[in-house]
C-alpha cells in the first residue's frame, strides 16, 4: 500500500507500523563550540533521508532540531580562547548550518536554543521536584534516577554500565551533592564568570540533558 511504513522501534525492539497521521520528529541538534565533524553529518544525513521519505510517500511531517547553545563545552571553549560564550555559539553554529546547506540536508521547521526557552526549563525542572524524581542541593537540581524506575529502559544494560557510558560522556560521578554518581544535574547553581539566569533556586543555567 502507498504511504504505508514501519519503522525498528527501540523500545519494544520490534519493527512497528507507523499510523497515517501526521509525524512530528525531533532531532537532538549541536552544541555549538566547535566545527562540525562527520559524526553530526552522520546523524543528520540519516534523518534527512527518513524525513525526505516520509514527505515523498505523502506523510506531513514537523522536523524540529534544537541548539544546545550554554553548555559546559561552550563555556570551557570560550574561556580557553578568550572568546565570548555567546559569540563562540554564534559563530561555530552559522558554521553548522552551512555545513548542513552544503551537504543539501533538509533545514527544520523549527530550531529551538536551549537559552530561549528558559522559562520552560525551570516550568520542567519544578513538575519533576514537584513528582519527588529530583531534589535541590545548594542552589543546583538533580534528576534522581533511582526514583525512576524506567531510566535505562532502552539502554538496557545494568547500572555499573550505565554509569560507565555516562562518565564517558561528561558525567561527574564525584560530585559531592549528588545522591548517587548516575544522577544528572537539571539546574546548574552559578558559578563565579558564566552567564546565569533567575531561577526559584537562585541563579543559575540548565544542564545539558534537559536543554533537550
Amino acid at each position: 500500500m502507498k504511504g504505508e511504513l514501519h519503522l525498528y522501534n527501540t523500545a519494544s525492539h520490534e519493527k512497528e507500523r507507523v499510523e497515517e497521521q501526521d509525524i512530528g520528529i525531533y532531532v537532538c541538534g549541536v552544541t555549538p563550540y566547535d566545527t562540525t565533524h562527520l559524526g553530526h553529518a552522520f546523524t543528520y544525513v540519516a534523518f534527512d533521508v527518513m524525513i525526505r521519505y516520509l514527505r515523498f510517500i505523502g506523510r506531513k511531517v514537523t522536523y524540529v532540531r534544537n541548539v544546545t547553545d550554554i553548555d559546559d563545552d561552550v563555556l570551557l571553549r570560550a574561556n580557553s580562547t578568550g572568546v565570548d560564550w555567546k559569540d563562540l555559539g554564534d559563530r561555530e553554529y552559522a558554521k553548522f548550518a552551512d555545513d548542513m546547506r552544503r551537504i543539501n540536508n533538509v533545514p527544520p521547521e523549527f530550531e529551538p536554543r536551549a537559552t530561549g526557552h528558559i522559562p520552560e526549563i525551570i516550568r520542567i525542572t519544578e513538575g519533576l521536584l514537584a513528582r519527588g524524581l529530583a531534589y535541590e542541593r545548594q542552589g543546583a537540581v538533580y534528576f534522581e534516577v533511582r526514583k525512576y524506575p524506567e531510566f535505562g529502559k532502552l539502554f538496557r544494560q545494568a547500572y555499573d554500565a550505565m554509569l560507565e557510558v555516562a562518565n564517558e560522556r561528561g558525567n561527574f560521578p564525584a560530585d559531592p551533592l549528588k545522591r548517587d554518581p548516575l544522577d544528572f544535574v537539571l539546574w546548574q547553581a552559578k558559578k563565579e564568570g558564566e552567564p546565569s539566569w533567575a531561577s526559584p533556586w537562585g541563579e543559575g543555567r540548565p544542564g545539558w540533558h534537559i536543554e533537550c
